[in-house]
């Protein structure tokens, strides 16, 4: 009994913390569905939600949620302007958290309601008491102003009837999804150009870094040469250097080499890597030198032992040098930010895109949240297929 409760408080604690982590993501995804109205709504509401909308002879009508006979219905609006009261409880006619606004209020017809004759006094003014249907009960209640109001008829049964104020009548509200914000997004705000630019320049960066890592790594893990250890510390100490140290340089080569401005600033530079470099050698070191040695006697030559041998035993690190480098590449903001101009909308990405969209857009966050599920859906997807590989074995190799 001890274990079952122990663990099933483990469980609970961990689902907790789960629905924490997940929460914002299934809200920002929600909100990517909303009207501009209901990103505005206070208290906000995870599910998008639209007011109903009843066609009748080619037109719309709205369609209203409230109480008949103590029931929430969907009613419609049948006449307005009738000359109402507003009655409050006369033994608590005042709400004590706002002094302004009577409490438990009830707007019906006066031609509706029924004088008991007797009289009241609310904040030093006398009125009158009648007979008023509440919830469909009749109740005294206290005459505390007057005001116009409309009648309701059931949707679905037109025999039921009620009154309220048009104005703070509260709208029927449908569950919906407004798809059409992707498209919206992709289409008319430039979102689309900038997300075949960000695929381009992942596709080439991750593909330039593997090859790249791969040739380095093997050559530092089995080729012997002179000042290999010395040289590989080197480039292994450029990884403490911020990328922030370099830009200025960095910006000026590519500038004197007439890059600046176009989609190949944003590949070439970064196509080379410390870390991967890093991560492919430590993985080669792992793989037993007999395997090399069984290769060379069969005639194998470097280029086809890396690529024979190496390389599919290395499937879990090159997994992961692959997902954080597309991770780096589809997330990167700082760079492009200064090496492609404003202005050159045709060579954008994601980053600068969904900055230049949060400026536009800020009457219409539905449709930011829109740009940002766009980017984050990607690298998502990416991580859910490529995490197995993490927890796979580093030091896997052919050798029982």
């Amino acid at each position: 009994m001890r274990t079952i409760v122990g663990r099933s408080f483990l469980y609970l604690l961990l689902g907790f913390v789960a629905f924490l982590m997940v929460f914002p993501f299934v809200y920002l995804a929600a909100s990517a569905l909303k009207t501009p109205t209901d990103t505005f709504r206070y208290p906000p509401k995870v599910l998008p939600r639209e007011p109903e909308f009843l066609v009748s002879d080619g037109e719309e009508l709205p369609v209203y949620s409230l109480p008949v006979a103590g029931v929430p219905t969907a009613v419609l609006l049948a006449e307005s302007g009738i000359e109402a009261g507003v009655f409050v409880d006369p033994d608590d006619p005042v709400d004590p958290d706002n002094p302004e606004v009577a409490g438990d209020q009830v707007a019906w017809p006066l031609s509706l309601v029924e004088d008991t004759g007797r009289t009241v006094v609310i904040e030093g003014e006398e009125v009158g008491v009648f007979r008023v249907p509440v919830g469909g009960v009749i109740e005294e209640r206290a005459l505390a102003r007057t005001t116009v109001v409309g009648r309701f008829v059931g949707r679905d049964d037109p025999s039921a009837e009620t009154y309220a104020v048009v104005r703070t009548a509260p709208a029927a509200e449908a569950i919906t999804a407004r798809w059409e914000n992707f498209s919206d997004v992709l289409d008319r705000r430039g979102l689309g150009r900038a997300l075949t630019n960000t695929v381009l320049v992942t596709i080439l960066v991750v593909a330039g870094i593997l090859f790249t890592s791969i040739m380095g790594g093997y050559a530092f893990a089995r080729i012997s040469f002179p000042g290999r250890n010395a040289i590989f510390l080197a480039y292994l100490g450029s990884i403490m250097i911020p990328f922030i140290v370099v830009i200025v340089p960095l910006f000026q080569l590519m500038v004197s080499l007439g890059w600046i401005d176009h989609l190949g600033v944003l590949v070439w530079p970064f196509m080379f890597n410390a870390y991967g470099t890093f991560l492919m050698r430590q993985f080669f070191i792992s793989i037993p030198k007999e395997l090399d040695e069984a290769a060379v006697i069969d005639g194998a030559k470097r280029w086809r032992i890396l690529w024979r041998i190496y390389v599919p035993l290395s499937w879990p690190a090159i997994a992961t040098l692959g997902t954080f480098s597309f991770l780096y590449a589809w997330n990167s903001f700082v760079w492009p930010l200064v090496a492609i101009n404003t202005a050159n909308e045709a060579d954008w990405v994601l980053t600068t895109a969904l900055r230049q969209l949060g400026g536009q857009s800020v009457e219409s966050p539905n449709l930011i949240f829109a740009g940002i599920v766009i980017a984050v859906v990607v690298p998502m997807a990416i991580f859910v297929a490529a995490q197995r590989y993490f927890v796979e074995n580093v030091a896997t190799s052919g050798i029982k």
